[in-house]
């Protein structure tokens, strides 16, 4: 049985990626020092595998603190790194802070890798490396155009250091760049759990019909869209996790043409914000309170994903579509709600 790091485990994307992995009989064990994460959510990864995961309460910015994870698990065979800070607002305000963990962690993990000798790394990165693309859909052959965030920029200087790193070490990458990951486990076990008020779109929409939330504002209505709005290529974060394992395979498999490659993870259709909104009041039957409010610095025009990369080479067929995105994030935040007793979805710390 391989055993594979997840750094950033605790997280969204994470925690449901190590229950697909577990699930093709991987062994997982899990980095993740909570400042954006609850280690709680692993309780309900246990719940649903069947498997206790390891969580080592690090920050990746610490070198030492890293090495010791190696150390103590000479037998990890591949990464999968998520940990990263990703709201794009947020970075607009703090870009050092960004930068610098964003960074330094990534930086950090690649000198255990060349170390200790490990084999196989998937790399988490970003729709946001095409900023304000020429043509969409992008491809993986799209240029990359200025980043809109100092988010973005972290993402596209990670894809340069892993890319120099490959060349001078015995490593094999897969890149993905993921675009707008949403929903929950159809279990609504887990899901996503934004600390303080949500940045991404689809847990604004839920926790505003349940309440958490008076009103939602959509970031800008004048954009030389169909409506208006922005669009965005949704994709539910069951089918993004698979994708992951699929991408592990094809490294052990040796199917890969090069040391570091890079593919798209997106539906492939493009949906404006006030499209998704459609969506969810038609699964819910809930009409949501929103207005339509001025432009959020950062954020790209319209971004959506050729998927046929990810299809034709690793096998990936996403099997969710945006209702379902919908109707599963529902039900998880329903959940949230019903359970108050064990989670905190504001503060993300146990009650």
């Amino acid at each position: 049985m391989s055993k594979i790091l997840v750094t950033g485990g605790c997280g969204y994307i994470g925690s449901h990626t190590i229950i697909d992995l577990v699930e093709n009989g991987y062994e997982v064990i899990s980095v993740d020092n909570n400042s954006r994460s609850n280690q709680v959510i692993l309780k309900g990864v246990e719940q649903i595998t069947g498997q206790k995961i390891k969580n080592y309460k690090v920050d990746l910015c610490d070198f030492d603190d890293t090495y010791a994870i190696f150390q103590e698990n000479t037998d990890i065979e591949g990464i999968i790194h998520f940990a990263a800070y990703k709201a794009v607002g947020e970075s607009v305000e703090k870009p050092l802070m960004y930068f610098e963990n964003n960074l330094v962690s990534l930086i950090n993990l690649l000198k255990c890798v060349k170390e200790f000798n490990i084999p196989y790394f998937v790399f988490s990165s970003s729709c946001t490396v095409y900023g304000n693309a020429d043509e969409i859909p992008v491809t993986e052959k799209t240029p990359p155009k200025p980043a809109e965030s100092p988010y973005g920029y972290t993402k596209q200087m990670s894809e340069q250091i892993v890319n120099e790193f490959t060349k001078s070490s015995g490593m094999q990458c897969i890149i993905l760049r993921y675009f707008n990951p949403a929903g929950a486990h159809p279990s609504a076990i887990i899901g996503e759990m934004p600390l303080g008020k949500p940045q991404n779109l689809v847990p604004g929409i839920t926790q505003t019909a349940i309440g958490r939330i008076e009103k939602m504002s959509v970031h800008g209505s004048d954009y030389p869209t169909r409506d208006g709005s922005c669009i965005r290529d949704y994709i539910h974060v069951c089918d993004l996790a698979h994708a992951h394992t699929l991408a592990l395979k094809y490294l052990k498999d040796g199917s890969n043409a090069d040391q570091c490659e890079v593919f798209n993870l997106g539906s492939g259709n493009g949906v404006s914000v006030l499209e998704a909104i459609q969506s969810f009041e038609k699964v819910s039957g809930q009409k949501l309170n929103y207005e339509l409010g001025p432009r959020r610095p950062g954020d790209v025009v319209a971004i959506y994903a050729n998927n046929d990369l990810a299809r034709s080479v690793l096998g990936w067929d996403p099997a969710y579509t945006l209702d379902d995105i919908m109707s599963t994030a529902w039900k998880w935040e329903q959940r949230l709600k019903a359970d108050e007793t064990v989670f905190s979805n504001q503060s993300g710390e146990l009650n």
